[in-house]
C-alpha cells in the first residue's frame, strides 16, 4: 500500500471527504464570505466534480504511463487541491481566530497522506530531488492562490499547461 501508485488513489477520496466536512457538516461558504470575496460563480458541487476529475484523469493517466511526468502532474494537482488548501485552512484559522470549515479533514487526512505520498513519490523516483518538490509545491500554492483571486477560469490554463509540463519532463530522461 505505501507505493505511489497506491497511496494517489486516496486523494479524490479524502477530497471528497474534506468536501463533505466543508460543506455538510459545517458551511465553509458562509464561512469564506464573512472574509474573503465572492469570485467564484460556480457551485461548490460543479469545483468537487471538476477537481475530482481532473485528480481522476492524471491518476488514470498514471497508472498508464508510469513516468515522472505523470507522476508530476498527479503532484501538482494533489499540490493544489489539498496541500496548499491543507495550509489555507490553517493559516486563515489562526489569522482569523475562527474556525474554518475543512480544518479538520485539512489536518488529519491531507498533510498525513500526502507527506506519504510526497514519500513514496522520492523514494521510487518520480522526485529526483527536494527541489523538484519545491518547484511543484510553489507551482501548486501559486495556483490554488490565483483560483482563489480569480476564480474557477485558473484551472483551465492548469490543464493547458500541465500538457506542456508532462512532454518537458518527459523530453528530459
Amino acid at each position: 500500500m505505501k507505493e505511489f501508485k497506491n497511496l494517489i488513489v486516496l486523494g479524490p477520496l479524502i477530497y471528497a471527504l474534506h468536501h463533505f466536512e466543508e460543506h455538510i457538516v459545517f458551511n465553509f461558504r458562509e464561512w469564506r464570505l464573512r472574509y474573503f470575496s465572492d469570485n467564484n460563480p460556480s457551485s461548490t458541487e460543479e469545483i468537487l466534480v471538476t477537481l475530482i476529475s481532473l485528480i481522476l484523469i492524471a491518476i488514470f493517466i498514471h497508472l498508464i504511463k508510469n513516468n515522472r511526468g505523470s507522476a508530476h502532474i498527479v503532484l501538482f494537482y494533489l499540490m493544489t487541491t489539498q496541500v496548499a488548501n491543507a495550509f489555507f485552512h490553517i493559516f486563515f484559522s489562526i489569522y482569523y481566530n475562527d474556525f474554518s470549515p475543512g480544518l479538520i479533514t485539512a489536518i488529519c487526512l491531507y498533510i498525513p497522506i500526502n507527506v506519504l505520498i510526497i514519500r513514496s513519490a522520492l523514494e521510487e523516483g518520480f522526485l529526483k530531488n527536494r527541489l523538484e518538490l519545491f518547484v511543484l509545491s510553489f507551482l501548486g500554492i501559486m495556483t490554488f492562490a490565483l483560483f482563489e483571486i480569480i476564480g474557477p477560469e485558473i484551472i483551465r490554463y492548469s490543464i493547458l499547461l500541465c500538457a506542456f509540463y508532462y512532454l518537458w519532463v518527459n523530453r528530459l530522461r
